[in-house]
Order: structure tokens, then sequence, then C-alpha cells
């Protein structure tokens, strides 16, 4: 008898900007795409602040120090809920949702004065112009790119024919 080793997950990855309207109408595609797919695939966030959005590249930087204490999506998810507060109140907003998940606030605060994440969020940025993303949301699943930022009109579905592609070898 032999073993199967389990197939490596479908990667997706999910350009963002935390204070796009777009990206918090598209968590219910990723909450859909993960119940049907489980760990067969996995949904990684890629950072493409946009320059009409003032706090977008501050709340990439806070997404990333959420992800270094351990709590990427819930931090994602909580802000993208938020989008209306967080183009008013900016930096506070990131701050209160760090506490409100019972994260340290202060290393938060920090976090954005010394910009210890801002090589992260500038390489997903670049990356992402280099292979064409130009808005938000974004998904890449191979070499497949779907733009969400001009229409959302039946991506959850190209997208999950990608995924189902990529499963079916």
């Amino acid at each position: 008898m032999s073993e199967t080793t389990p197939a490596a997950p479908v990667l997706v990855d999910f350009w963002c900007e935390l204070e796009c309207p777009d990206c918090r109408r598209a968590l219910s595609d990723l909450h859909a795409l993960r119940a049907a797919y489980g760990e067969r695939v996995e949904i990684r966030l890629r950072h493409f602040p946009l320059d009409k959005h003032k706090h977008a590249y501050a709340a990439a930087q806070a997404a990333e120090e959420a992800a270094a204490q351990g709590a990427d999506w819930p931090y994602i998810e909580a802000v993208l809920g938020r989008t209306d507060e967080l183009n008013r109140s900016g930096e506070p907003l990131l701050i209160e949702v760090a506490r409100e998940l019972g994260l340290d606030a202060e290393e938060f605060d920090t976090a954005l004065i010394d910009g210890r994440h801002l090589l992260i969020v500038d390489a997903d940025q670049a990356e992402g112009k280099a292979i064409g993303v130009t808005g938000t949301p974004t998904y890449v699943v191979g070499d497949e790119r779907f733009d969400g930022g001009k229409s959302q009109e039946g991506l959850r579905e190209r997208v999950a024919a990608a995924i189902e592609a990529r499963l079916a070898g």
C-alpha cells in the first residue's frame, strides 16, 4: 500500500486595499471560496494601496503588524468592515481595531511610526504593478488575473473556475 501526499493547496493571491469599498464587498467572495474549497485553497493577501485612499498605505502596514501578532485575517476583515470609518478617522481606527481584537495596540502605533513593514507593502505593490494589477480587488490564480476593480460581476465564478482547473491538474 502506498501513501499519497496531499496536493499543495491552490494559491490565490488577493490584491487588496483596506480602504477600498469594493474589497469590503469581496469579503463575501473570499468566505464563499474558503467554504467551498477549505484547505485545498490558500488565499494570500497582497497589498495594493491606491493613491486615492489616503489611509490605505498605513492600513497595509497595520495589516502586516497584525500578521506579525498572529491575527492577520481577523484584522483585515475587521478593517475592511469599517472602510467608511477608516476614510474618516485614519490611523486611530487602525489602533482601535487592534485593541478590539486584543492585539498589542502600542506595538501597532510603534510599527506605523517606525515603518518596519514598509518593505513588504512596497514589494507587494511593485509586484502587483509588474503583473498588471491596476485596481482592487484583483485575484491571481496561477497565471490568470481577475480584475474586480472594474466589475465584480461574475468574479467569484471565474475565480472558482480557475481554482477548479488547477485542482483538476
